[in-house]
């Protein structure tokens, strides 16, 4: 006669028990190792956009205003912090708040430092002199073509501002709005750094 096969059921049982626990055990590591990302992807966006505000940031050039030291197109590393311990001086290249107003107002300007407080600007004969005296300009590519103008004083707090295209009204400026205070200006433009081949600091 034959005899039926004994059929461990505790086996069995201690089996899907071990494969059940298996899946649980899977099933927590990957919930927690979702949460270990996502609390590092919200420290990441935290401290970046703390960065983003206070310390740095990165600028598109957009419009001719700059040229021929900046491009459309080409991307800045904006200083933002350093100017919480010193002041904007000569020849500093900055990114400031529009004050202009009506149908070509911006965001942002890119513009070059040219007059801190007290110093007395003008043009004439289509150079441009700080404190009476020509300024050497080797970034610029033309002699100004816009208009001359009369000697002012930029005021305490303030500062002139002109793009470093100077053919005719080529950029809107402290030429054009007047000097700036500083609480408009956002940061420093450092550096170009795309494209790679423009890698260079301002």
């Amino acid at each position: 006669m034959n005899q039926e096969p004994q059929v461990d059921y505790t086996r069995n049982r201690k089996q899907r028990h071990r494969s059940s626990r298996s899946k649980t055990t899977l099933g927590g590591r990957l919930v927690s190792e979702m949460k270990d990302w996502l609390l590092t992807a919200v420290i990441v966006f935290a401290v970046m956009s703390v960065l983003n505000v206070f310390v740095f940031n990165i600028s598109t050039v957009k419009g001719q205003s700059m040229q021929p030291t900046l491009w459309e197109g080409e991307r800045l590393f904006i200083n933002k912090i350093s100017l919480l311990f010193v002041n904007p001086k000569h020849g500093d290249v900055v990114i400031l708040h529009d004050p202009s107003t009506g149908p070509s107002h911006k965001e942002y300007l890119v513009k070059r430092v040219i007059g801190i407080p007290g110093d007395i600007i003008e043009v004439w004969n289509h150079q441009l002199y700080v404190n009476g005296k020509i300024v050497n300009e080797p970034y610029i590519d033309t002699e100004i073509e816009d208009p001359d103008f009369a000697a002012l004083t930029v005021e305490s707090g303030n500062y002139f501002v002109m793009g470093d295209n100077r053919h005719a009204s080529a950029s809107k400026d402290s030429r054009y709005f007047g000097s700036i205070s500083q609480d408009m200006i956002v940061g420093r433009a450092d550096y170009i750094w795309w494209p790679l081949s423009k890698l260079n600091r301002l």
